[in-house]
């Protein structure tokens, strides 16, 4: 069976993306929008309503407004917008948070798709809490650089256009990022972190840093502890993206590079401690467009149309 998929907001850099990932398959029909009717409210909610899938791509407003464009109870949703990632009644399309999650998204009718920062935070933080090395009131701080195509058309045609754009340059100084709700809410954290981002002169591709003082902890977990809960949790998802790069004591190492994983949907978590500081660091690598996006997008449709999660998607 042919499955109908409407990318609303597929003009955009998420949409295109995913759009060029699903071009090739023969299970999909892909509808599609005139470029002068994409604004068309009646056009769209014809989309809308004829599609077994719709994934937007969208504004927050604008992917409220197509939720309720739909009239039917046959359409499935892919949000990629930030609107519904702490909503009642949409599961949160983060395959490999629990054991358990990609049935649920497999089962559902509404899919939030993660924010590219979170995913990282989250698939660091939740296997510590949960295995009780981490208490969910730990006061966490994030730091973290994503390409500037994390920031939209605009910071896009900005960037391309500045030949002397910064090299690195912190955002979200406010303290009040979108993304902090999201973060708390799904790494099962109590308060928010404490949350720094930043944009590199690079297009595509992040690293998500989370230090952690575990003398503060009442444990006082090991390096090897930490790898060890992480290990043990993706090693349990079967046909997941995430994987743990080996525990090494090292001052520098090259796959730390935001780029290591572009064009992939890979995430690769690392740890890095100081036994005898009680200090440690974990590291999420991966692509801010691809499992922070695109993606993860893609690999929730396959998930929901019960075809190989890793259909059109570069491990």
């Amino acid at each position: 069976m042919v499955a109908k998929v409407f990318i609303d907001g597929e003009a955009g850099t998420t949409g295109l993306q995913i759009r060029e990932r699903l071009a090739r398959r023969r299970d999909l029909e892909l509808l599609t929008i005139d470029a002068d009717k994409r604004k068309d409210t009646a056009t769209r909610a014809a989309l809308l309503n004829a599609a077994d899938v719709a994934i937007l791509c969208l504004p927050d407003d604008a992917a409220r407004e197509s939720v309720s464009l739909i009239e039917n109870d046959t359409t499935r949703v892919i949000d990629a917008s930030s609107a519904h990632r702490t909503a009642d009644g949409w599961d949160y399309g983060f395959a490999e948070m629990t054991i358990t999650q990609s049935r649920v998204i497999a089962e559902s009718t509404r899919v939030s798709n993660p924010g590219c920062y979170p995913q990282g935070v989250i698939a660091c933080v939740r296997p510590l809490i949960n295995g009780g090395l981490l208490p969910s009131d730990h006061p966490l701080t994030v730091n973290a650089v994503s390409g500037y195509s994390g920031g939209g058309r605009q910071m896009i045609e900005a960037y391309e256009a500045d030949s002397h754009p910064a090299p690195f340059l912190p955002y979200g100084l406010t303290f009040e990022h979108k993304h902090l709700p999201e973060m708390t809410r799904h790494a099962t954290l109590s308060t928010p972190p404490l949350f720094q981002p930043a944009v590199g002169n690079y297009a595509q591709g992040m690293v998500t840093c989370v230090p952690l003082r575990l003398d503060t902890l009442a444990n006082r977990p090991r390096g090897a502890d930490l790898h060890a809960a992480l290990t043990a949790h993706y090693d349990e998802i079967a046909g997941g993206f995430v994987d743990v790069a080996p525990l090494v004591s090292a001052n520098r190492v090259p796959d730390l590079d935001p780029q290591t994983f572009n064009g992939t949907n890979t995430m690769r978590l690392h740890v890095f401690a100081n036994d005898s500081r009680a200090q440690a660091v974990l590291v999420a690598v991966y692509d801010n467009l691809g499992k922070g996006a695109s993606g993860a997008a893609v690999q929730n449709l396959n998930l929901m149309l019960g075809v190989d999660a890793a259909t059109s998607l570069a491990a």
